[in-house]
């Protein structure tokens, strides 16, 4: 039986029901609980008269039984990668009701799994029922309601089978949420159709490995990880580390300066897979040392190039035809290389500007080393710059100031773009702004732009704590009647801040739920350099800290409840 037709009859077989489909921490999941789990969701779905239903779980085994439980009653499942406010408002109109963690959509009814009293019938499930609805990330515009039948996402398994499938690995961990179509693939389709266990509990930081690995003799594991989390691993990591058979890369890509890291720690280097919400799973590579950059179509996939544009036929489209991406490419022996993307160009004051060739400008005069465009509406249309300065852009940045970086970075552009639609808005940063999947998203970048927010001058972690470097620039609006002839910071602009900056960092609950321990010890002043700690042991607790060279300022607890992905 091939992985899709196993998807197809996941819930029909009582054959391995005593065997384990998957961990919660160190406790087991038995097939049998399982699919009783997805039958009780079955039977939840079909009362409905409804069609369209939101799923949004943290726990991935507890995610797969109701997604299979909503296919298995003929529903489509939503997949948001957020409840936040505006996803909420654009969901509400267009679901018939939403399971899973936290608050939920509001104005929408909640759904809890049935009491099933007998078996509730199971058929195959439907390979072309457009069973699901996932959304992009946001890389470039508004996120987008992506449709996908049931059998481009099957069909895709049997892909990752073909070229991946290793029977050592025997337990999949991740990183990465469900919620998003790599984490759906990898994380909770791939392990399903093939009879490989996986953790339900996200893996946040990699000395928690231990925990979420099943004992030694149960075999090795993978790990479906983003960028963002590979770029960011220990120095000394776990010892459980070497049963980490293979890893997996993919949501953005994985930054060069991150392959030493992963060498070191893994001893092989991730396995990036590129592809994006709408076409699935395009192509990969492994860049061991002395491997080859270039990438390889995954099986079933073909590409062209129609002049430097990257065109592919897949079956993880919803047709066989061609189709352009949005990628240029060069065509290499064995593969491609990727050249940027071919669809960002934008007008600014009638004239024509690509984003591309503009980033491209700005690390090449040696100033920045990452940078990130977007289009500012107010207060008119124009170019704002978020950029990751070198060891010579911040030395210039600390010696003459913000603006005086900002103006040698514009002149350097004159000869790309028109004066008139050079970048008028610019944010120094220590990183760019990354989402699980290790995108920047243009939500987060639009963010740094908040007149409120203080600027980040540098970011160190160390396992589930982070320092921030915040400047207190006195043009912040938070001093305004606070006080005038004595301006001060207000504590709860700090307040603020830890909450603003800790959801940032961690996945915290949904909902505020409190504070505890708030200590206010020495006022801020303008112009004040703050050394911003966070201290987060799990979702619902946040442990904050405000210090200069001065000595505290504040520190205290923050609650929270519900889950978050």
């Amino acid at each position: 039986m091939s992985p899709s037709q196993r998807l197809c009859a996941l819930l029909m077989s009582e054959a391995d029901a005593s065997g384990v489909v998957g961990w919660r921490g160190s406790e087991p999941v038995s097939w049998q609980d399982f699919r009783l789990l997805a039958r009780r969701w079955q039977a939840t779905f079909a009362r409905q008269e409804a069609q369209r239903f939101v799923l949004f779980f943290a726990d991935s085994l507890t995610f797969s039984a109701a997604l299979f439980g909503c296919w298995q009653a003929g529903k489509q499942a939503w997949l948001p990668g957020d409840l936040t406010p505006a996803t909420q408002a654009a969901l509400r109109p267009q679901v018939g009701g939403w399971a899973g963690d936290g608050a939920g959509v509001e104005g929408v009814s909640r759904l809890q799994p049935a009491d099933v009293p007998a078996p509730v019938p199971t058929r195959p499930l439907d390979a072309d029922a457009e069973g699901l609805v996932v959304f992009t990330s946001g890389s470039t515009g508004a996120p987008g309601a992506c449709a996908k039948r049931l059998r481009q996402l099957f069909d895709e398994i049997n892909a990752l089978e073909t070229a991946f499938g290793r029977p050592q690995v025997r337990t999949v961990v991740a990183s990465v949420s469900p919620q998003h179509v790599y984490g759906l693939l990898f994380r909770v389709l791939w392990p399903l159709a093939t009879g490989r266990a996986q953790q339900a509990r996200t893996l946040v930081y990699l000395e928690d490995l231990p925990h979420l690995l099943p004992a030694e003799e149960a075999g090795g594991a993978a790990l479906i990880a983003s960028p963002t989390h590979l770029g960011r691993l220990p120095v000394e990591p776990p010892l459980s580390a070497s049963r980490l058979l293979q890893v997996f890369s993919s949501g953005a890509p994985l930054p060069d300066a991150a392959l030493p890291d992963t060498l070191r720690v893994f001893r092989h280097a991730p396995i990036e897979v590129f592809g994006s919400t709408e076409t699935g799973g395009v192509a990969w590579r492994q860049r061991n040392p002395q491997a080859p950059a270039f990438w390889q179509a995954l099986p079933g996939v073909s590409w062209r190039l129609d002049e430097d544009r990257l065109e592919i036929r897949s079956p993880h489209l919803p047709t066989l035809d061609w189709t352009a991406g949005a990628d240029r490419a060069k065509a290499v022996d064995g593969g491609f290389l990727l050249q940027g993307r071919a669809d960002r160009i934008v007008k600014i004051a009638e004239k024509r500007v690509s984003l591309q060739a503009v980033e491209d400008r700005l690390q090449q005069g040696g100033l920045v080393s990452a940078v990130r465009l977007v289009v500012m509406n107010e207060p008119r249309e124009q170019l704002a710059v978020v950029a990751v300065p070198t060891e010579a852009g911040w030395a210039r940045h600390d010696a003459q100031g913000r603006r005086a970086l900002a103006q040698t970075l514009r002149e350097q552009l004159l000869g790309v773009v028109e004066r008139v639609v050079l970048p008028r808005r610019w944010r120094f940063l220590p990183e760019l702004p990354r989402n699980a999947q290790g995108k920047s998203t243009q939500a987060q970048l639009m963010n740094e732009f908040d007149p409120g927010r203080p600027a980040v001058r540098d970011i160190r972690r160390d396992g589930n704590t982070v320092t921030l470097t915040l400047l207190v620039d006195p043009a912040l609006p938070q001093f305004d009647g606070h006080f005038a002839a004595h301006p001060v910071l207000p504590g709860v602009a700090q307040l603020d801040w830890a909450v603003l900056f800790g959801r940032e960092h961690f996945p915290l609950g949904d909902t505020f739920d409190g504070l505890e321990a708030v200590k206010f010890q020495r006022i801020v002043e303008p112009g004040t350099q703050l050394m911003l700690t966070l201290e987060s042991p799990g979702a619902h607790r946040l442990n904050f800290q405000f210090q200069s060279a001065l000595g505290p300022h504040a520190s205290g607890r923050v609650l929270f409840t519900g889950a978050s992905t």
